[in-house]
């Protein structure tokens, strides 16, 4: 018989996506009132399924609609979404999706994230360009031998960096750029792809949930709720150290065990297919010439400017996707690419990543049957009520469970944020704790699950490095279960002293 092979990553998500249109048969449909700051009017609008309704921009109006936000928050553009009016909550007529809807959800998934999808198409140009001058080739050469004996230093540097990006300005999405770049670096090391792809996608992940200035998470998180972002922060901080710790820990021991004998490797059956794939440079003589320096350094100060202008100038992905492409202009001005030469290349890099572009159209396309099934809320409705006269610690861990469940139907965290935080953190006043504990809980929730969460980016990162999802999940259960008791220990703490 022939071995059964676990589906791509795209069937996976089309599954879940026949799921959830099924869901949309059997779960009530429903919806909270929604309100929205309008700039340049300087006004509110009340939405609800009937009507819409123009409020005067005061705080008085967010008292009366049981909305714990300082006025500021909407004024000064912390939150820019509508956001959930507590006690709005409505059963609407039964919107199910049928075969039409689902056949449609890859489609409008993909037009609803053309930003990040061209943001992963241009870097794949730019990859593609990279790698025809010799660039990669002889940098990842030098490195190799720089670092030769103390290639541990490589694993720890990159999760370290990579989660102070997560935990001060939500590092994730733009991760997809480094595998290509670093898988290479990480073989010539004599590590396995697998060891490349946890140092990044790891890093990201303990970053975030743990996040401390991220603006997409805790900033808006915390304005939602109507306290301040600091609020809290010492713990994020603790958990964010001994985390990002324990992660490092963790890939350090399955990486001397691959090292010292390659076929403990969870992915050894593809060594030969990723190594060539990605032109492991081993053995490698390229010479680092002075051009090759100035490649290395304008591909490097791409993904810097980047990162400043995500930090530090409100950039999104269009301005992302714009550095990147004006990068691979450079590089090809520098390395006289000849014009034909340089299209066919760009072409072809972005073809490569083709299929991550369509996993991310695809499982937003699940997001779009949740919201045109009307569902959304209404697991957001039944979640709130769950937590009734629990125990404090008990409480603060169950919230935990819920965000972790409520992240599969909305990955995105600055849209769960202000989905849910106007509805959820009123509870923290009932148990008599903190709402900064219900921010954590968010954060912790959303972090962890995203290690393993199929509708988040966990599929996108692995079909760049054509890892199977259930060889991700045999390698990072066992950390997931390490995180999980870890952090529950932490959020009970919290709420005692």
């Amino acid at each position: 018989m022939k071995k059964i092979k676990f589906p791509t990553a795209q069937t996976i998500l089309l599954i879940i996506a026949a799921m959830v249109t099924l869901l949309t048969w059997f779960v009530p449909a429903g919806k909270y009132d929604t309100l929205s700051y309008n700039k340049t009017e300087k006004t509110f609008t009340a939405a609800s399924t009937e009507n819409s309704k123009t409020l005067p921009a005061t705080q008085a109006t967010l008292d009366d609609l049981g909305i714990k936000i300082p006025l500021e928050k909407f004024t000064n553009g912390d939150i820019w979404k509508p956001i959930s009016i507590p006690e709005t909550y409505k059963k609407l007529e039964a919107k199910p999706q049928g075969v039409t809807a689902f056949l449609k959800s890859p489609i409008k998934g993909i037009i609803e994230a053309a930003d990040i999808i061209f943001l992963v198409l241009i870097i794949g140009g730019l990859i593609g360009i990279m790698n025809s001058t010799g660039a990669f080739d002889a940098g990842i050469s030098w490195l190799a031998n720089a670092l030769k004996g103390r290639e541990y230093l490589l694993i720890i540097f990159v999760t370290f960096l990579i989660a102070i990006g997560g935990t001060t300005f939500g590092l994730a999405e733009e991760t997809i750029a480094f595998y290509p770049i670093l898988i290479p670096i990480f073989l010539a090391a004599k590590y396995d792809a697998m060891v490349a792809l946890a140092s990044i996608y790891i890093g990201s992940s303990i970053g975030t949930m743990c996040a401390t200035t991220n603006p997409f998470s805790t900033i808006i998180a915390s304005d939602a709720s109507g306290i301040n972002w600091t609020t809290g922060i010492e713990l994020r901080l603790v958990v964010l150290v001994l985390g990002t710790l324990i992660c490092i820990l963790y890939i350090l021991r399955y990486a001397k065990r691959v090292k010292a004998d390659p076929s403990k490797s969870i992915i050894f059956d593809q060594k030969e297919e990723i190594e060539q794939m990605f032109g492991s440079s081993t053995d490698s003589n390229s010479k680092l010439t002075g051009r090759l320096r100035l490649i290395l350094f304008i591909f490097t100060a791409c993904f810097i400017i980047m990162i400043y202008g995500v930090s530090m100038l409100e950039w999104w992905f269009l301005e992302m996707t714009t550095v990147f492409l004006v990068g691979a202009i450079l590089i090809g001005f520098i390395a006289k690419i000849k014009e034909y030469t340089f299209v066919d290349t760009f072409v072809k890099g972005a073809s490569d990543l083709l299929g991550v572009a369509l996993i991310i159209g695809i499982a937003r396309g699940v997001s779009v049957i949740m919201n045109d099934g009307l569902i959304s809320d209404t697991m957001l409705y039944y979640a709130s009520g769950v937590t009734e006269g629990m125990n404090k610690g008990i409480f603060a861990n169950a919230m935990m469970l819920i965000y972790a469940g409520l992240s599969f139907f909305v990955p995105s965290s600055s849209g769960m944020a202000v989905l849910t935080m106007p509805i959820m953190s009123p509870l923290a006043d009932t148990v008599g704790i903190g709402r900064e504990i219900i921010v954590n809980a968010y954060n912790y929730g959303l972090g962890l699950f995203a290690f393993i969460n199929p509708t988040g980016l966990i599929l996108a990162s692995l079909a760049v490095v054509k890892v199977g999802y259930n060889k991700w999940l045999k390698f990072v259960m066992p950390l997931v279960i390490i995180l999980l008791v870890f952090t529950m220990v932490m959020l009970t703490i919290s709420v005692y002293i």
